[in-house]
């Protein structure tokens, strides 16, 4: 296995030690979290069948605890954009995990949190960040930003988006509603409002507009050209802050650096995480200043920290995943145009998605050939295609190949 090796299977998807840790694993974790075949979770009436349990990753490959060779068409949800476990940014890991693996959150910096912060403001042409461990905390930064900086409540988000779990994320989450907000609807308050994603605007009284450039889990949507930026000249007029949520769409993912200079609309605050760091938790909101100025300066206790603020691991993960990120020119573009060229996909760069009447039933069959490939949209009507960035031509050809002969 090299990263760019094609799939090869030694046993049967999902292999006897796979099975046997998923049924391990049924044994003590919450039943909710995990797909499985095991009895507890058949008496659930859930999944009929267990996930392979992942080994070793390199490159775009993944191998499981049986030895089998899967491509990873995910790049392990958007978070592996260099590839699994790239040497630049092993390398840059290893080197921090031996001089400092932690330092205090706001209490006490270091030099790799101090350069993350420039490096994002120099790339995004916004002046301040707040760093998170995960793309709910970007969001729930953005959030609480705005609301200080535009003083009132009120939160404009769409249909489709989908903007993490945690409380403050979820109440403007509106991706399967039904199963993911109902439980908890009476905990959420009701200040935010969803309007239809690249619709009609009408900001209302909303504070903060909360958007996807282009709704990634939601079913790989982008929103009518020119959309975005009446967006902004709405936030502009009535006075509200415009997030971009880019944690899918940000660090090359597009064939853009970020999403939001396809169109050239700038926003007040931009959320990233995921293919940032290349591996690690690691997210951040960057804002313009007059925004983020609206905290004011910190008496000692900040009032948005976290035990694990900017965490020198992390950042130094960070700024080597953006280097590599930044070599890879318009190599995105091109694997991108290379899929659309053969399959019917909608997207943009390596952000793609396949529209077709049983996603679930073609990723698993997909799974069974070694690709690794997960549906998207409210119905699972479309297979979402995030591979890592540096896929080889070799392994695209040989998806393509595949879907075509499952289709």
């Amino acid at each position: 296995m090299d990263g760019h090796s094609l799939p090869r299977l030694i046993t049967e998807i999902p292999g006897p030690r796979s099975r046997a840790m998923v049924d391990r694993l049924a044994a003590h974790e919450c039943p909710a979290i995990t797909a499985r075949r095991a009895r507890r979770a058949h008496a659930l009436g859930v999944a009929d069948t267990d996930p392979v349990v992942w080994d070793t990753a390199l490159g775009a490959n993944v191998r499981d605890v049986d030895g089998n060779v899967m491509v990873d068409m995910t790049a392990g949800f958007g978070v592996a954009s260099v590839g699994h476990r790239h040497p630049e940014v092993v390398a840059a890991a290893t080197a921090q995990l031996a001089r400092l693996p932690h330092a205090m959150g706001d209490a006490f910096p270091d030099p790799r949190r101090i350069e993350l912060l420039e490096r994002l403001s120099e790339l995004t042409g916004l002046d301040h960040a707040m760093l998170g461990s995960s793309g709910s905390d970007a969001v729930e930064a953005a959030l609480k930003t705005a609301r200080l900086a535009s003083g009132r409540p009120g939160v404009l988000a769409f249909h489709g988006g989908y903007h993490g779990l945690s409380y403050g994320a979820l109440a403007a989450t509106a991706y399967k509603a039904d199963a993911f907000r109902q439980p908890f609807a009476d905990q959420l308050g009701g200040h935010v409002r969803h309007a239809v994603f690249g619709g009609d605007i009408d900001l209302g009284d909303a504070g903060a507009v909360l958007v996807e450039p282009i709704q990634g889990r939601g079913g790989v949507r982008i929103p009518p050209a020119g959309w975005l930026g009446r967006l902004r000249e709405a936030c502009d007029q009535a006075g509200a802050v415009l997030i971009f949520d880019e944690i899918y769409t940000g660090f090359g993912r597009t064939g853009d650096l970020f999403a939001f200079q396809h169109e050239g609309v700038v926003p007040d605050l931009i959320c990233l995480g995921k293919g940032m760091a290349g591996g690690t938790p690691l997210s951040a909101c960057v804002g313009r200043a007059e925004v983020m100025e609206a905290w004011g300066a910190s008496r000692g206790e900040a009032l948005h920290t976290q035990t694990f603020l900017g965490h020198p691991v992390g950042c130094a993960m960070a700024l080597a995943c953006i280097e590599v990120v930044l070599a890879l020119g318009d190599r995105v573009r091109r694997m991108g145009e290379r899929i659309r060229g053969e399959l019917p996909v909608r997207g943009r760069g390596l952000l793609l998605g396949l529209e077709h009447p049983d996603a679930l039933g073609l990723s698993r069959a997909l799974l069974q050939r070694g690709w690794i490939a997960l549906p998207a949209g409210e119905q699972a009507e479309v297979l979402a295609l995030t591979p890592p960035l540096t896929i080889s031509e070799a392994q695209i050809h040989g998806f393509v190949r595949v879907v075509q002969e499952l289709s």
